[in-house]
């Protein structure tokens, strides 16, 4: 398959594919913290490695490769699903109205970072090659959903580029929305609380105080700080937090080992300590400008104290860092009060069905208007005294 003189290739294991070639389009900038740790060859190689995709997991690798005159321009974390599960930007409803039809919906295609509700660029191509492969991997996405009969082919949290781009090509454009914390220049905590209503600014002050009073002591570590100790102990917070939302956890003992081998440095591991004992933990990437926030689990519940090493801990570490972002996961109005502030995340979707992709538009379409007025309601709660009418002095 070719689009004028670009080739197209796909590979089911990251062993087949060179780190560095990946990377040189994962991470064009050669960045340390890479922008987006997540489509590095480092973590995805992870996922393979320990399990966590692959056979038996409904996550398929099928990895898209694009080359000119023999050169890796641009490559795509590409998978072949057998569920719907782990995507964050869920299309269930589709998938039992597809089949009540009498259609077959999975598998599917789905290009995305596995259980990764993160915005990124999931058209990974080389510098000055950005529309010639994004273009060239959609093609090519299509073709093989269309060639082998599958329903559909979706590409989840990309960036707001690539969904423009890409509804430019054809595919739907469906909008979701997520809660971001934003570093407007603040030099400490007390800064950030100073933009906030004294309301909401008392309120979190409370809240830190409640959870900082858990009988222990909160601990922040990363790089060579966090030892196989650390994995063990946030294993077993994961594992209750998974079976909780999922039935059985998505990721592997294994998949943990592997981070600790090779990204510990790109991690910030927020650990609390009762009797000499870890009770809850947050896990945290790091990118070139985010702090990305992922998994969270507790063995003992104890008030307030998942806000403070999730959000809190957080900001604290993106004000100290100098970070521009905080992006603490799926979900969540509950963020609203303590400084993250909605905003819209993107996605793409081809469905081969015409019948059935002329009704998907229009319920995107619709869920679009919505999205957007829920935005401005949810920002018109915010706590930021310019939300309130309150004057930026201060207490």
């Amino acid at each position: 398959m070719s689009r004028d003189k670009i080739e197209i290739t796909m590979e089911q294991s990251l062993a087949d594919i060179d780190p560095q070639d990946w990377d040189a389009c994962a991470n064009p900038n050669a960045q340390q913290p890479p922008t987006d740790p997540f489509v590095t060859y480092r973590f995805l190689r992870a996922l393979e490695i320990s399990g966590s995709v692959g056979e038996g997991t409904g996550w398929h690798p099928h990895y898209l490769l694009a080359r000119a005159n023999g050169v890796l321009i641009a490559v795509a974390p590409m998978y072949l699903k057998t569920h719907s599960q782990g995507e964050y930007i869920f299309d269930f409803n589709w998938a039992q109205a597809y089949e009540q039809a009498g259609g077959a919906y999975y598998p599917k295609l789905q290009i995305a970072v596995p259980f990764t509700p993160a915005t990124g660029q999931r058209f990974l191509c080389k510098q000055g090659y950005e529309t010639q492969g994004q273009a060239a991997l959609t093609e090519a996405m299509i073709q093989i959903a269309s060639d082998n009969h599958l329903s559909s082919a979706h590409v989840t949290f990309c960036t707001e580029t690539e969904a423009i781009t890409g509804a430019a090509m054809g595919l739907m454009h469906r909008k979701s929305t997520q809660f971001h914390w934003v570093n407007d220049g603040y030099s400490d905590f007390d800064s950030f609380l100073n933009a906030l209503s004294s309301r909401k600014r008392k309120n979190i002050r409370k809240e830190r105080g409640q959870a900082q009073g858990f009988g222990g002591d909160i601990h922040m570590f990363t790089g060579d700080q966090i030892t196989p100790e650390h994995w063990d102990a946030f294993w077993n917070f994961y594992q209750d937090t998974g079976a909780r939302k999922w039935g059985t956890p998505y990721l592997t003992r294994k998949f943990f080992d592997e981070i600790h081998n090779h990204m510990r440095d790109d991690v910030v591991l927020v650990l609390a300590e009762r009797d000499g004992k870890y009770i809850a933990g947050a896990l945290n990437f790091i990118g070139a400008d985010v702090l990305f926030g992922r998994y969270w689990g507790c063995v003992e519940d104890h008030p307030a104290l998942h806000f403070e090493l999730c959000y809190y801990q957080a900001i604290d570490f993106a004000i100290a860092k100098g970070l521009q972002r905080v992006e603490a996961g799926a979900q969540g109005e509950h963020k609203l009060a303590r400084g993250y502030l909605p905003v819209e995340c993107h996605s793409l979707h081809w469905i081969g069905d015409a019948g059935f992709s002329e009704a998907v538009q229009r319920f995107i379409h619709a869920e679009a208007k919505a999205i957007g007025q829920d935005i401005e309601v949810l920002s018109s709660y915010g706590p930021f005294k310019i939300m309130e009418g309150e004057s930026n002095e201060t207490e």
